[in-house]
């Protein structure tokens, strides 16, 4: 190997929150039928997870529970994400035994990628084989079976997770630039190949192009007429090369940063319940912009409608605050204007997203000379005591009267970590 090669893995768990429930019962994964959704959410409901013995069956992994076909018997398991997070922190911790944290970057709660190329020649192993013993400790210590992609660079070891490892016996997937050109180019669909969606596939297939063969050998010109500056690592992609390492991840730090909230709703809203959740949603991201003591300069509201013919199907606005503040009454009556400004009170809410950006350290929030500085001060107070109280007690421990009313959510999510069951 040249002193500029590298090799590097992809490492993900199969069906992590299926597998992590199977495993929590002594089931085995691969054989046992179960499905992680929320029963209490009806059969409408999308599956989190789908165990591999279901998939086998057909289930896609991604299903709603009313299209698991009729006469398959299954296990339905509530989620549990503060579970799923502690597994995951704990298959990590496997991983630091052998890896340094400075060449492991974890891309989601159930992937990580990995620089191998210090560790071959230390542990006196091939990459799959060091890659077969990091599999073997996490299955015998969690029940959780893995799969891994090794590839020379970033973008060939996740293809070679998603693409060839699913038809290897050991369930590692291995591609050079060579292999990559013989078993991926013609490969379709183009959707399997990481960071190509339906979206960007439709757009290449208007210009012909069905697989990474077709996208490497088109006109450069037109490419970047359809994609402009993304054309570039569509390009590298097409032919199998990837310049950023797990160095330059570690490195990065975004020119802008944001907190924000979002959730699907229930069922549907009406204009003034959801301005109720509204509320509740401001309330949380101030406490989360006061706890990190920053400021917002920017604020952004996307509201997603129910379904119903005619009408775009959501409203959305983007505005600059008039300063910098973490303040609730300032930042509430900000969001609640625009709210009304752009959301149809005729039309029923199911979902909601805001966030506030444009970030700054709290020593650059904008000095009002009208400002109320007595009241801010007082509001600022109350701030840090729901927080004091709020991390000793709970989230729940202290609310606003608004989160006690019907169909308010502030109460549940308070038991929730990404909108699901803790």
């Amino acid at each position: 190997m040249g002193t500029n090669e590298r090799t590097y893995c992809c490492i993900d768990l199969k069906s992590f929150y299926a597998s992590v429930e199977c495993a929590e019962r002594g089931l085995d994964p691969l054989k046992a039928r179960l499905v992680v959704a929320d029963p209490d959410r009806g059969e409408k409901t999308i599956c989190l997870a789908v165990s591999p013995a279901l998939k086998a069956l057909g289930v896609p992994g991604r299903c709603r529970v009313f299209q698991i076909p009729q006469g398959i018997s299954y296990i339905k398991a509530r989620p549990r994400m503060k579970l799923y997070m502690q597994t995951s922190a704990r298959i990590v911790g496997i991983y630091l035994r052998h890896i340094s944290a400075q060449d492991l970057h974890v891309y989601s709660i159930d992937e990580c990628f990995m620089d191998l190329t210090p560790y071959l020649a230390l542990c006196g192993m091939t990459a799959k084989e060091l890659v077969g013993m990091l599999r073997h400790e996490v299955l015998r210590e969690t029940g959780i079976t893995a799969t891994a992609g090794i590839g020379p660079n970033l973008f060939l070891a996740k293809v070679a997770l998603d693409v060839t490892a699913k038809h290897t016996q050991d369930g590692i997937g291995v591609l050079d630039a060579r292999s990559f050109r013989e078993r991926i180019w013609p490969h379709r669909p183009i959707t399997d190949i990481w960071q190509i969606g339906s979206h960007i596939a439709e757009r290449l297939r208007k210009h012909g192009i069905e697989d990474l063969f077709g996208l490497a050998h088109a006109n450069v010109d037109m490419l970047y007429r359809e994609f402009g500056a993304n054309a570039e690592y569509l390009i590298d992609h097409a032919w199998g090369v990837e310049p950023c390492t797990i160095a330059e991840i570690h490195a990065y730090e975004p020119q802008a940063t944001s907190v924000g909230s979002g959730q699907v709703l229930p069922c549907d809203y009406t204009f003034d319940e959801a301005r109720m959740i509204l509320r509740e949603m401001v309330d949380d991201t101030v406490l989360d912009l006061v706890e990190k003591q920053v400021v917002a300069g920017h604020a952004s509201l996307h509201v997603g409608y129910g379904k119903e013919e005619g009408g775009p199907n959501h409203a959305n606005a983007s505005r600059m605050l008039a300063g910098h503040t973490n303040s609730f009454d300032k930042l509430m009556a900000f969001m609640d204007e625009l709210f009304c400004e752009i959301v149809d009170r005729q039309r029923p809410v199911r979902r909601m997203n805001l966030a506030f950006g444009h970030l700054l350290p709290e020593a650059c929030a904008t000095l009002d000379l009208f400002a109320d500085v007595e009241a801010e001060q007082d509001e600022r107070v109350r701030q840090e005591a729901l927080l004091a109280i709020k991390r000793k007690f709970g989230k729940d421990a202290v609310m606003r009267g608004t989160s006690l009313k019907e169909k308010a959510r502030g109460r549940e999510r308070a038991h929730q970590v990404g909108g699901h069951h803790a």
